[in-house]
């Protein structure tokens, strides 16, 4: 029998929207599906074969607090459109926390670095956020 529940990727699109993880090259945030129905947790490895990753990239898996603590934190001094911000990042947290269970955070790369926030879907499925931040410094 169908699910009557709209998809997840219909109801993030309006969270999404124009949402930028800031880093020295803001960049956007995609929703992810990734068709697999893996028992938890993901390992390292799942996560090179899943997306194809090389053996060369460096990929490792981070508290999921360091995904939202730099999005969901107001700044001394920030404007009213960081302020913004940190408010959608922190709606974006609540409905990423009540549609996924056992989330992890994986990085890949060094320097211009994809963060992966994936979680298991209650179909089984895996799905999540993915980003990009730079860091050159």
């Amino acid at each position: 029998m169908p699910s009557e529940e709209p998809t997840p990727e219909f109801s993030f699109s309006e969270l999404l929207k124009d949402l930028y993880y800031p880093s020295e090259s803001d960049e956007p945030v995609d929703f992810v599906n990734v068709p697999v129905q893996f028992e938890p947790p993901l390992t390292i490895g799942h996560v090179r074969d899943l997306l194809l990753i090389t053996p060369e990239i460096y990929v490792e898996e981070i508290p999921e607090a360091a995904f939202w603590e730099p999005v969901v934190m107001d700044q001394d001094g920030y404007e009213e459109e960081e302020k913004r911000r940190t408010v959608r990042f922190a709606e974006l947290r609540q409905q990423i926390e009540s549609i996924l269970m056992n989330r992890q955070v994986f990085r890949v790369g060094e320097v211009e670095v994809a963060l992966y926030l994936l979680g298991r879907k209650a179909d089984g499925f895996w799905a999540g956020l993915k980003t990009t931040v730079v860091e050159t410094t």
